[in-house]
Order: C-alpha cells, then sequence, then structure tokens
C-alpha cells in the first residue's frame, strides 16, 4: 500500500502570536495606512482563517478594518511567486466566510455589498533584488489582461518603527542566530536578548518570552519531524530502485552501486539475497 504524506498540525507561531493581539494588529494597520490615524483596536476585526492554507514556511492574517479587508502572507525563507495565488485563494474563502456572515445573497438580484482587498506578502528572506509590487497577470500571464487579477504589495524592509519592520529585524536576527548555534533554544534565548537590547518588539517579547520560546522549540520539533520523515520516504525510494534493478539482472551489483552511491556492495547483496529467497 501506498503511504500518503500526513499533514502537518497547525500550530501558533511568533507572526500570528504577535498579531493575535489586538494592540499589535492597531500597529500592524497604522504601518500600512499612516494617513488614517483615528482607528481603534475595536474596529479592526480579526477574521484569519484557521485550518484553510497550510505549508511549513508560511503563516496567514486576514483582518478587516471599515471597508477594508486585508489579507497578509508570510514567507519567512524562501522568495516564491506563488505565494500570489495562495493570497488570491485565502481572499476568495475570507469573501465566503464574510458573505455568510453578513447574510448576503449572491444568487439574488441585490448587489451585494463586500470590502475593499488589500494583499500582502511579508517577505523575511535574504533575496536581495525585492519587487516592492507582484502580480497574477504579471508574473504567470505575461502581463496580459485577464479575468481575474491579483496585486500584492511586498513588505521586505527593516524599520525598528513599525511593528512590520520590527517584526521583520526579529526574523533576520533568528535567522541568524539559527546559523550560528543551530535549531537550539540557545539560538532562540539569543534571538530575544538581542532584540530586546535593539528596542524591537521589546515589549511583546517582555511579556511573552517564555511563550516566544515554546512555540519557537515546538517548531523546531516539527521541523525535526518532517525531516526525519523525508529522510525516511527518500531511504525507501531508493530501496525499491535498487530491487528494481537487481530483479532486471542487467546490471552487476557494482554497476548498480555506482548509479545508487547511499547503498553499499553488502546492502545491494542482502537485498539480493531477500530477492532470490521470496522467488
Amino acid at each position: 500500500m501506498e503511504e500518503s504524506i500526513p499533514k502537518r498540525k497547525i500550530k501558533d507561531s511568533v507572526f500570528t502570536n504577535l498579531f493575535q493581539d489586538k494592540k499589535y494588529l492597531l500597529q500592524l494597520y497604522q504601518a500600512l495606512h499612516p494617513e488614517d490615524n483615528t482607528v481603534t483596536e475595536d474596529e479592526i476585526a480579526d477574521i484569519t482563517i484557521k485550518r484553510v492554507l497550510i505549508d511549513g514556511d508560511y503563516n496567514d492574517l486576514g483582518f478587516s478594518v471599515g471597508n477594508r479587508l486585508m489579507v497578509l502572507v508570510e514567507s519567512q525563507s524562501t522568495w516564491t511567486l506563488n505565494i500570489i495565488i495562495r493570497a488570491l485563494l485565502y481572499l476568495v474563502q475570507t469573501y465566503h466566510e464574510y458573505f455568510k456572515r453578513t447574510n448576503q445573497n449572491l444568487y439574488g438580484s441585490k448587489k451585494v455589498n463586500m470590502p475593499k482587498p488589500e494583499l500582502y506578502m511579508i517577505y523575511t528572506g535574504d533575496r536581495k533584488k525585492i519587487p516592492d509590487t507582484i502580480s497574477l497577470s504579471e508574473e504567470f500571464f505575461g502581463g496580459e489582461k485577464i479575468s481575474v487579477n491579483a496585486e500584492v504589495k511586498v513588505l521586505y524592509q527593516e524599520n525598528e518603527s513599525t511593528i512590520v519592520g520590527q517584526y521583520i529585524i526579529f526574523s533576520k536576527v533568528y535567522n541568524e542566530q539559527r546559523i550560528q548555534y543551530g535549531a537550539t533554544k540557545q539560538a532562540v534565548i539569543e534571538t530575544i536578548r538581542i532584540c530586546k537590547n535593539r528596542n524591537v518588539l521589546k515589549e511583546y517579547l517582555e511579556r511573552k518570552e517564555q511563550e516566544v520560546v515554546d512555540i519557537m522549540m515546538t517548531l523546531f520539533d516539527d521541523e525535526q519531524i518532517l525531516k526525519a520523515y523525508a529522510k525516511e520516504i527518500k531511504d525507501d525510494t531508493v530501496r525499491k530502485t535498487a530491487i528494481q534493478l537487481i530483479k532486471k539482472g542487467k546490471m552487476s551489483l557494482e554497476d548498480i552501486a555506482e548509479c545508487i552511491p547511499s547503498l553499499s556492495i553488502d546492502e545491494l547483496k542482502e537485498l539480493e539475497a531477500e530477492i532470490t529467497t521470496l522467488k
């Protein structure tokens, strides 16, 4: 029987944990719309969709303010244009939930009311040339006019004066500490210490330091499990390939060993013996 890869369980991240707090969510909105300085925490609705878009290195956040519906997706280390599609799918699902929540009939003759969408990507990796905006039309269809387009603003600049800029700094400090200390608690503790000293997310980290450590250590555990599972799948694939080659009998064990260097001659001999026994 073929085994399917198990879905990764959703767990909290620093990104989602930070912006679950209305205080920091308001600061995020103000960083994106500094001209709108009268909005209060009570006017912001967190409408993040749980358990919809799942990927090990990504987080999603959705919230509404007045007639704006804002979707943020995060890429922690990998630059990918596929995030445009993820943001679009997330937006569609968010609208679906919105129309249900507001009891609006999409099949009626009356035009529905809908908030204006804004799509953002927070990028915290090391790519040097980063565009300010990426679009579905430009990146996937050569700039052609298409029925449905999506433009995503890219947030990538370090800025100690804004909450989103501070989060980007925090992520990059963590990347540096992880290179130095590996996936260890020391890397997390050093990240928190450096950021507090730099006044980056200082209040948040002082209030939730142990929670942040627990979150990041849990993500380490998940990462190790996924790596171990990936190695198991790879080893099994290599073994099956070697068995097929031995069964065909067209190559010597020495030739197979050259093609599959991860298996020794002794291991290939054991596989050959197993195949002979089963005949």
